[in-house]
């Protein structure tokens, strides 16, 4: 069996000191065989046992006087001594991703059913839906209850945490405006079918219109998680070119599925013509796009040459 080696790695705080980070610098020991060298999740590791509430997803570790985290496989880089200095962050409370999809999608399939049941206590009437607001009704359930079903079976996390503050940001942009001034604004009276008889929102055409374009979209965003998900062999963050349906021709683009989606909420956005739906549509539309864009210039970073030059990122044969 090898010996093992000592090596000394000293952490600094990369900022201003937290409660968590008030003893730094702190030396540490670590002991290794000759090979392979320490990783920086070994750095991490150790960290954590000389202080347990400072839990290795909510550190980060970076090269001294840089900002750029340092992936947790990466080896740690020694001087000719044998020594090693490395700054550590903290990145704050920390909350499991998955937890944060099915919190927020949650919202909406609570907010909704209350509205639409209960239109006395929102708008001090009853009310007789028309086939639009119905339609949109069930549109909106089936989509979160599959988004749902897509968090618990189907999504693959390449980080397994992200800060607490972003269950509150992103819990709001769907409770609020998927959930509360949308639902409040597509089953209020004006929507109601005496309201919209004989006008264009009681089209029978413009609604089967719109169910078969929801319906071809959630599919095929559905059909791109599942394409991702094979992609990524569970427990590892494995990443290949995508191929296969919406990633190559005749769509071909890097986020077929940031695609599908807003293509199915335009289709509510069409049926109803509600300035919600066109509000949620509009912000979603924005963060969807810079997603796509990071999304894209990340697969041509790590792919280079390999990756297909054709593919859009979000729109096909447009952008």
């Amino acid at each position: 069996m090898a010996s093992s080696s000592t090596i000394q790695v000293k952490i600094t705080a990369a900022r201003k000191k937290t409660s968590l980070l008030r003893s730094l610098p702190l030396p540490l020991t670590l002991s290794f065989p000759p090979s392979p060298p320490p990783t920086v999740r070994d750095v991490k590791t150790a960290i954590q046992k000389a202080h347990p509430s400072f839990y290795t997803v909510r550190q980060k570790l970076s090269l001294p006087d840089t900002s750029k985290a340092l992936p947790d496989d990466s080896a740690v880089l020694f001087d000719s001594a044998g020594d090693a200095e490395l700054s550590v962050g903290d990145l704050g409370p920390q909350v499991q991703w998955r937890t944060v999809f099915l919190v927020e999608y949650a919202g909406p399939l609570l907010i909704h059913p209350l509205v639409y049941h209960l239109p006395k206590l929102f708008y001090g009437a009853e009310i007789e839906h028309s086939s639009l607001q119905k339609s949109v009704y069930a549109m909106v359930l089936l989509h979160f209850i599959k988004r749902e079903l897509e968090t618990l079976f189907v999504h693959r996390f390449s980080h397994s945490t992200m800060p607490l503050f972003n269950l509150f940001k992103n819990s709001a942009h769907y409770h609020l405006l998927s959930g509360v001034l949308l639902a409040y604004d597509v089953y209020r009276p004006a929507f109601s079918a005496p309201a919209v008889a004989g006008t264009w929102r009681a089209n029978g055409t413009l609604l089967t219109a719109a169910w078969v374009v929801w319906v071809f979209a959630q599919l095929s965003n559905l059909s791109a998680h599942l394409t991702l998900r094979a992609l990524r062999p569970a427990g590892t963050t494995t990443r290949a070119v995508p191929t296969g349906y919406g990633f190559s021709p005749p769509f071909a683009l890097s986020t077929p599925n940031y695609f599908f989606e807003l293509l199915a909420w335009a289709a509510v956005c069409a049926l109803s013509g509600s300035p919600a739906a066109g509000l949620f549509f509009g912000v979603s539309a924005v963060q969807i796009t810079l997603w796509a864009q990071k999304k894209h210039a990340a697969y041509k970073r790590e792919f280079g040459d390999k990756y297909p030059r054709g593919r859009k990122v979000l729109v096909p044969g447009v952008f």
